[in-house]
């Protein structure tokens, strides 16, 4: 397993507000899943577990052999084997589109040029090697999100978070982003997690995981549909 959760407790504000309330789940390393559930019911907040960007009350948290609720090194970890798609791009406005993808390089000891020609294949296979050299105001909310993608695959993640992906796109461009985080799980065997509201995108994952009021009520079993649909 790449994941293993277990007893997992989240509050906040003087636990007012139960975030995660014991929440167990395992997932396998190149599995595709997604996460659904309504405003407010801790989906985000368990996929910021997942990318140690926020740690736990309680509980055991296992991500790609690192045990998250002891590790002293997240930083290194999200470093080395996490990468973040959020429904906000996140791009550094006053750089260009390359110089964005460069910046999760710098932990790996490359030199400039490697750097330079690694983000290029990255941009050239999201298709935007000829946009390598603008500012990221200058490229669409669809564009702006595969460089977010190519920018997500520069330190060789094993994992994939995905936020909200297409959440701020319209239907056609949302479809393309899809496509893209899709062929990096099926052919890269990247073990992608998508949290999303959108019933339509949940049904593509291999598995469908419902949360609501920090619970999970549902880890993939017959009460949800798992048809897939064409993108």
């Amino acid at each position: 397993m790449i994941v293993e959760i277990k007893d997992l407790y989240k509050s906040y504000e003087d636990g007012k507000i139960k975030a995660l309330n014991g929440v167990n789940l395992t997932i396998k390393e190149g599995e595709f899943v997604s996460i659904i559930g309504p405003s407010g019911s801790g989906k985000s907040t368990l996929l910021n577990m997942l990318g140690a960007l926020d740690v736990p009350d309680s509980g055991l948290i296992t991500v790609a052999g690192q045990d998250l609720t002891t590790s002293k090194k997240l930083n290194e970890f999200r470093a080395t084997s996490i990468g973040f798609v959020f429904q906000l791009h996140n791009l550094i406005p006053n750089i260009s589109v390359r110089e964005n993808i460069e910046i999760p390089m710098y932990t790996q000891g490359l030199k400039s040029g490697e750097m330079k020609n690694k983000a290029l294949k990255l941009l050239d296979d999201v298709g935007l090697k000829d946009k390598a050299d603008i500012l990221p105001n200058k490229l669409s909310g669809g564009e702006r999100q595969r460089v977010a993608i190519a920018r997500a695959l520069a330190n060789d993640p094993s994992i994939i978070l995905a936020d909200e992906p297409t959440g701020s796109l319209d239907s056609k461009t949302s479809t393309k982003i899809l496509r893209q985080l899709i062929d990096l799980h099926e052919h890269k065997n990247v073990t992608l997690i998508i949290v999303t509201h959108d019933m339509d995108v949940a049904k593509l994952a291999d598995r469908v995981i419902e949360v609501l009021d920090g619970e999970i009520i549902s880890a993939g079993d017959d009460s949800l549909i798992h048809s897939k649909i064409d993108v």
